[in-house]
């Protein structure tokens, strides 16, 4: 797996299981779902809050072990807040 890229599983509120991705590509996040694992990915317009948290998570982790720089941090809180207003990250 690139060291941009980043994947989790949650499950919606339907209690269906989701696979989930983000890519970092340029200086934006690209989001990417499917329901079992040899569906095709389909990107996610509108990330929920709830993908974005869980992003920036795993983001923070990676800064510890220096797989991706410290500034990402900023720009992710940043860009939550922007999407979310009104969000203490």
């Amino acid at each position: 797996m690139p060291k941009a890229e980043v994947s989790w599983k949650r499950t919606t509120p339907e209690g269906a299981s989701l696979q989930c991705y983000a890519q970092h590509v340029g200086n934006r996040w690209m989001f990417f779902k499917r329901e079992k694992r040899f569906d095709c990915w389909q990107a996610v317009e509108n990330p929920p809050l709830e993908d974005w948290l869980e992003l920036l998570d795993s983001v923070r982790r990676r800064i510890n072990r220096q797989l991706i720089r410290p500034e990402e941090d900023e720009r992710l809180v940043k860009k939550i807040e922007e999407r979310f207003p009104g969000t203490k990250v």
